[in-house]
């Protein structure tokens, strides 16, 4: 059988096993919890509380702070300790709430839709927009801006990121086993908006029991199909995920819109369905704690705000002392130096490894030997070995001419590359610096 892909790609060891069979179990945070106020693309979020306020699990506790913006709600009941900067798995230094817990979980009622379709557009572009859900794969865009395009009747494909191709992690494939008729449910939503699209799921082959009952589900529905995807690395990128199911193809300068596509991931599409069918706010979400560092491996149902250093707990703590911390997967996450901090809507994993694989004498960056192998691995079929070269020399005419600023970012080239050579993390340094120098003239 042959199954849907991309030219390009890499397969990276995959290390679900050590936490894909683990059940997910909720856990109630013991501490304070720290709520970051940029937690989604756009404008940070405004302050609704004050420092001494009592607040309750599922109040607003911030107002989005523009139209691509999301408000946050409080993840338990206690009382607002203070405001201040702290930071986060990225290592950036972002004003946040911080609330003392009182291990209560008091929570407001919420109003819950008997009939969803009777909703009109608006009100469920409404309900989505202030139960502040986001792109929840880690992008943070806000969903009801994704999900208000110009031209909704030229939108052709809703297609569900079910394909979770980045090596350990398991929440997606907890979340489509355990929870498949919300995944179902949300769909149907986000189809109410757009009259004339076809829903696809889009889920890599190594998924089995998620795609029988993801189809299962799905006979009766003719608006819903699912497609199996070849496991590759990186199949769940937007852009490759999208060619892949539909051929079609966009670049830097274009929105998924362009190609009458809207993308989700599984975890925001469950998150639709909470928001407009139950009213509920984004407070909770699945996580991954794995790694053969961890002593027990496992998928937490977990409140958004409680730290890292907690979850890790939960998981039984280190089995053996880590090299490498990495919040998220193994090629597009970010590396930690401290477990202190808080978990946001777009926290999916940590990843402990006892050893750094890209680290260590032996595995100091060599000469390019042109091989070709970057350019084979590429999705975007640039030329990696040159464009890092352009990136050394600080010579941005070239990296703009040769397509620099098409790379997705997704590490194929630095993980396939004989010479060790920081290819991907050279591109998106000069990346950055070539869309500021943009800014910056407009």
């Amino acid at each position: 059988m042959a199954f849907l892909t991309f030219k390009g790609g890499v397969h990276p060891e995959e290390g679900k096993d050590l936490s894909k069979d683990k059940p997910t179990t909720e856990l109630l945070p013991r501490g304070d919890m720290v709520y970051p106020l940029s937690q989604h693309i756009g404008a940070p979020a405004v302050p609704v509380v004050s420092v001494g306020d009592a607040v309750l699990k599922g109040q607003k506790i911030a107002e989005a702070g523009g139209f691509v913006s999301s408000p946050i709600y409080s993840s338990v009941s206690g009382k607002v300790k203070s405001m201040e900067p702290r930071r986060t798995a990225t290592g950036d230094m972002v004003q946040s709430i911080v609330i003392e817990n009182d291990g209560a979980f008091t929570e407001v009622e919420y109003e819950e839709v008997a009939d969803v379709t009777a909703l009109t557009r608006d009100e469920i572009i409404n309900r989505i927009k202030e139960a502040g859900v986001v792109g929840m794969g880690g992008a943070g865009f806000p969903t009801h801006v994704k999900l208000s395009p110009k031209q909704p009747e030229k939108i052709d494909y809703i297609i569900a990121n079910c394909a979770e191709c980045e090596p350990y992690l398991t929440s997606d494939y907890r979340e489509m086993l355990e929870n498949t008729d919300k995944l179902v449910e949300g769909m149907r939503i986000i189809l109410q908006l757009f009259e004339n699209a076809q829903a696809v799921f889009g889920i890599e082959a190594n998924k089995p029991e998620c795609i029988a009952k993801l189809r299962e589900l799905t006979k009766d529905e003719p608006r819903m199909e699912v497609a199996e995807l070849m496991t590759k690395y990186p199949q769940g990128g937007e852009r490759q995920l999208i060619y892949a199911v539909t051929k079609r193809a966009i670049n830097s300068k274009m929105l998924p819109a362009d190609a009458g596509c809207i993308v989700d991931n599984v975890e925001t599409i469950i998150a639709v369905y909470n928001a407009v069918k139950l009213g509920r706010p984004v407070m909770n979400r699945v996580f991954t704690v794995t790694g053969d560092a961890v002593a027990d491996p496992r998928n937490f149902y977990f409140s958004i705000g409680t730290s890292f250093q907690e979850l890790l707990d939960a998981a039984g703590g280190f089995q053996t002392q880590p090299e490498k911390l990495i919040a998220g997967g193994p090629m597009m996450g970010f590396a930690m130096f401290s477990l202190d901090v808080p978990t946001t809507k777009t926290t999916s994993a940590l990843l402990c490894l006892t050893k750094d694989e890209v680290a260590g004498a032996e595995l100091q960056a060599t000469a390019c030997i042109n091989c070709g192998r970057c350019v084979e691995a590429c999705p975007e079929q640039i030329v990696p070995a040159r464009l890092s070269s352009f990136a050394a020399r600080q010579d941005t005419a070239s990296f703009e001419k040769w397509n620099g600023l098409e790379c997705v970012e997704c590490g194929s080239c630095s993980f396939i590359c004989p010479a060790k050579r920081p290819l991907a993390q050279n591109i998106r340094a000069m990346k950055k610096q070539v869309l500021a120098a943009k800014r910056a003239k407009k």
